[in-house]
């Protein structure tokens, strides 16, 4: 891998719920305020369902935004967005932000490997890689191959940092897929070497990787 370090900087994942149709228009508004990219990706609910209604996802159709940016940057982000989308009125949508562990797939990237192994006590680690549509399954199977159970698949849709072309300098296609991975926090060094061997995430274009502590984890059996 790359040896050179962002130094300093730390990384978090914006994520926002809203309704169908403005995912896109949030993706141009982040990269007004200093944000390379973002991925799209569709969620349906029923309000017959508590937990997706207090997702927000009890409207028929919703889009869910994954956005990568420095921590002060994602920090403002997360104030803008929540100003536009007029965020403390109910049923317009729902943002947050989680801390990432690593990221992979940018160009002042690499891979911090003495910040995992569960440092704030945590037993899990998620690992989101996004990939150019038809390469999840070569995630899937880089990931297997250190050691882990398996992974969620989700098909999702680019929007980068040249609106028609490119996502995290990736170019954009009708669909992304982004692979979720669950795993024992000593196994996801090796793992995420796996992934990016598999997938040479360090080319570009190849894919953006990133991983985030999970507090708690419900049905992950050995």
């Amino acid at each position: 891998m790359s040896e050179r370090e962002t130094i300093g900087k730390n990384y978090q994942l914006l994520f926002l719920i809203v309704n169908d149709a403005v995912g896109s228009a949030l993706v141009r508004l982040a990269k007004k305020n200093g944000v390379t990219g973002g991925t799209v990706f569709y969620g349906y609910g029923t309000i017959r369902n508590s937990a997706l209604k207090f997702l927000g996802l009890q409207d028929i159709r919703k889009e869910i935004v994954l956005m990568v940016a420095e921590e002060e940057i994602a920090d403002s982000l997360l104030n803008i967005c929540a100003k536009r989308l007029k965020l403390d009125k109910p049923n317009r949508g729902i943002a947050f932000t989680i801390p990432l562990m690593n990221v992979l797939g940018r160009r002042d990237s690499v891979y911090h490997e003495k910040t995992t192994k569960g440092e704030n006590g945590t037993m899990h680690q998620a690992i989101f890689t996004i990939v150019e549509r038809g390469r999840a399954d070569d995630v899937i199977e880089a990931a297997e191959a250190a050691g882990s159970k398996g992974g969620t698949i989700i098909n999702a849709r680019g929007s980068g940092i040249h609106e028609t072309s490119r996502v995290f300098a990736m170019d954009i296609e009708p669909e992304k897929e982004i692979v979720l991975v669950l795993a024992e926090s000593d196994k996801v060094e090796p793992i995420v070497t796996s992934i990016s061997n598999a997938i040479q995430i360090e080319q570009p274009g190849n894919g953006i990787l990133f991983t985030a502590d999970v507090n708690e984890a419900k049905g992950l059996f050995e």
